[in-house]
C-alpha cells in the first residue's frame, strides 16, 4: 500500500532518517518495521514563529517493495542529417533548453555563443574580480550557460502557466542538478555546480548531432521577403537561416542598437534599478529564526522584502544567503553588481538586490532615444558608478544607516565584493527618485525585519540589471516578430522571462511552436 501523507517536524528530526521514519510511521498509524521506504514530494520551511518547522509531504510505501519514482527520460534523436535547421543566438538557459527540445522533435539546433565555453570563461571571470579587467565577449553575463551558469541557480517561478516547471527540474536533474531540487519549495543548484550541468548539457546536443558555436557573435542578418535568410557573424561567417531563435539575455545591448538600426520594432519595458545590500549572514539568520544562533540543521536564512513609496515599487531581488557579490559589467567604465551563493551557501554574508521600479515616465530627459530611452538611462547610471568607485571595478558603496542620511562612510565594513569598495555618496550615483526611494524602504524594512536597519550592512552600486529595458515584440500566438517571420524573440533579453526556470520554459516554448508551424520549411 502507498499513502501521501503531510507532516510537521523539527529540523533536526528531518536531519534524522530513523527519527524521521518513525515519526512517517505513527502519523500512518503503522509500525515502523511496515515502512519499506518513502519519497519526499515536497519540503518547505515555516519559520514564522519561534520554533521553525520543515512541512513535508511524503509518499509512503507500506508493506510493499519500495519503487524510487522514475523520472521522464528524455528521448533525443540523432539531428546530424535532419533536412531542418534552426539557428539558436544564445547559449543560456532559453537557448540550450531551446536547443534540446528541438533535437527531441528531430530539428537541428545550430547555437551560436558570443562568449566562451565555461572552463575558458572563469579565467576571465577570474580577471575581473583580481585585476578589474572586462572582457566585453566573455563575462559573468556573456559566455556558456549565460548569467544563469553564475547567478546562484535559483529555481523558483511563479511563471507556471508559461510551460511545465517539473519538466525543466526533471531535465535538469537528468543533467545532473540534485534531486533535491524537485521537491524543495525554492530550489536551488548553487553557482558551483551549475557549470558541469551546463557542459553536460551542450555535449548532449553535439552527441546528437547539433551543433554548439562559441565566440561567435550575431552582428548582422539579412532580411528578405520578410524573412531572415542569412546571420553573420563577427568573424566573418555567414550562416542560412531557416529560423532563428532569439535568446541573447537582458544584457546584449548591441542586439537591441542592430534592431533598432535595422528599423525593426522594439519598445521600452519597465524595468528596476538600485543597490546591492550586503549583510552578515547571522544577523539576517537571528532575525528569521528568532534565535541567538542558527541551528545546524536549518540552511541560512533568506529574506523576501517589498515596500511602496509614493506609488514606487521597492523590493528585494535575488537575495542570497551565504553568498557572494560579483562584478557583472559588460563593458570597460561601468559598475554593475550581481549576487550568487555556493550550492551550502555558507559563506558568511547574506546579500540581495533592493530594487525601485522604473517606469517610462522616469526617463527624462532619456524619452527622445525611443525604445533605447530605459536602455541608456541605465547605462549612465553605471558609468556615474565607476566614476564614483577607485578604478579596476572598485565599487561606489556607503554603511546601510549612512546612506539613508546622506552621510558618506568613514570606513566601510568587510565585504564578499573582491575587486573591493569605496566609500563615497551614492546619491551621486543613483537618479533623485531611486535614491529617495531606497532611503525610505531602508527604514521601512528594518520595522519588518528585526536588526536589517543597521550599520553593519553595506549598500553597493549598482544594481541595474535586473530585467531586460527593452521588449522585442512577437505575436501571442506564432511568437514570432510582427515584422520578420523566422525571427523568435526569447525570454529575458526579449522581455518574456526573469530567471532560469521561466527563460527555459520559453526557449521550449519557442521550439515548439516552430515545430508545430513548420515555419522553418
Amino acid at each position: 500500500m502507498q499513502k501521501k501523507i503531510t507532516i510537521k517536524v523539527a529540523p533536526s528530526e528531518a536531519a534524522n532518517s530513523q527519527l524521521l521514519k518513525e515519526l512517517i510511521a505513527e502519523a500512518c498509524a503503522v509500525s515502523p518495521a511496515s515502512i519499506t521506504g518513502y519519497t519526499v514530494q515536497r519540503k518547505s520551511l515555516d519559520a514564522r514563529g519561534r520554533q521553525a518547522w520543515f512541512l513535508l509531504t511524503i509518499n509512503v510505501f507500506i508493506d510493499e517493495p519500495f519503487q524510487q519514482p522514475d523520472l521522464m527520460p528524455l528521448v533525443l534523436k540523432d539531428v546530424s542529417k535532419a533536412a531542418q535547421t534552426v539557428i539558436v543566438v544564445g547559449a543560456g538557459p532559453a537557448g540550450l533548453f531551446a536547443a534540446i527540445r528541438l533535437i527531441e522533435v528531430g530539428i537541428k539546433p545550430i547555437v551560436l555563443e558570443r562568449g566562451k565555453d565555461v572552463r575558458a570563461r572563469r579565467r576571465d571571470l577570474a580577471a575581473m574580480n583580481k585585476e578589474g579587467i572586462v572582457n566585453p565577449e566573455s563575462n559573468y553575463c556573456f559566455g556558456e550557460g549565460g548569467a544563469g551558469t553564475y547567478s546562484d541557480g535559483k529555481l523558483y517561478t511563479r511563471s507556471t502557466k508559461r510551460g511545465d516547471v517539473q519538466r525543466i527540474l526533471n531535465i535538469l536533474v537528468q543533467f545532473g542538478a540534485d534531486e533535491k531540487i524537485l521537491y524543495e519549495a525554492h530550489p536551488h543548484i548553487g553557482t558551483n555546480k551549475l557549470p558541469q550541468i551546463i557542459t553536460a548539457m551542450r555535449e548532449k546536443i553535439i552527441e546528437c548531432g547539433g551543433q554548439v558555436l562559441f565566440q561567435k557573435k550575431l552582428t548582422d542578418f539579412t532580411i528578405e521577403a520578410g524573412r531572415i535568410t542569412e546571420v553573420h557573424t563577427a568573424d566573418g561567417d555567414s550562416i542560412s537561416a531557416t529560423a532563428v531563435i532569439l535568446a541573447t539575455g537582458h544584457s546584449a545591448r548591441d542586439i537591441f542598437q542592430l534592431l533598432h538600426d535595422k528599423k525593426l520594432q522594439i519598445e521600452f519595458k519597465p524595468f528596476a534599478l538600485g543597490v546591492r545590500v550586503e549583510h552578515p549572514q547571522a544577523l539576517i539568520d537571528t532575525a528569521q529564526y528568532h534565535c541567538e544562533w542558527r541551528s545546524e540543521h536549518l540552511p541560512p536564512a533568506a529574506y523576501s522584502l517589498v515596500q511602496q513609496v509614493d506609488g514606487k515599487g521597492v523590493f528585494s531581488f535575488c537575495m542570497c544567503p551565504g553568498g557572494i557579490i560579483a562584478p557583472a559589467a559588460t563593458a570597460a567604465g561601468e559598475i554593475v553588481v550581481n549576487g550568487w551563493s555556493p550550492s551550502k551557501r555558507n559563506n558568511p554574508y547574506a546579500n540581495s538586490g533592493i530594487v525601485v521600479n522604473i517606469e517610462e515616465r522616469d526617463l527624462q530627459p532619456f524619452k527622445k532615444h525611443g525604445a533605447l530611452a530605459g536602455l541608456l538611462f541605465q547605462q549612465e547610471v553605471e558609468k556615474k558608478a565607476f566614476a564614483a568607485g577607485g578604478g579596476k571595478l572598485v565599487a561606489p558603496a556607503q554603511r546601510l544607516v549612512d546612506f539613508t542620511r546622506g552621510i558618506v562612510s568613514g570606513s566601510l565594513p568587510d565585504c564578499s565584493y573582491l575587486p573591493g569598495l569605496h566609500s563615497a555618496s551614492l546619491q551621486a550615483v543613483l537618479p533623485p527618485q531611486v535614491t529617495a526611494s531606497l532611503q525610505a524602504a531602508f527604514k521601512e524594512f528594518g520595522k519588518k525585519l528585526k536588526g536589517y536597519y543597521t550599520n553593519e550592512a553595506v549598500v553597493v552600486a549598482t544594481e541595474s540589471r535586473t530585467s531586460s529595458p527593452v521588449r522585442i515584440p512577437r505575436d501571442n500566438v506564432t511568437l514570432h516578430h510582427p515584422q520578420v517571420s523566422n525571427l523568435y524573440p526569447c525570454a529575458e533579453g526579449a522581455g518574456y522571462a526573469g530567471g532560469i526556470v521561466s527563460a527555459a520554459m520559453d526557449g521550449e516554448r519557442i521550439a515548439n511552436i516552430i515545430a508545430e508551424l513548420n515555419s522553418y520549411s
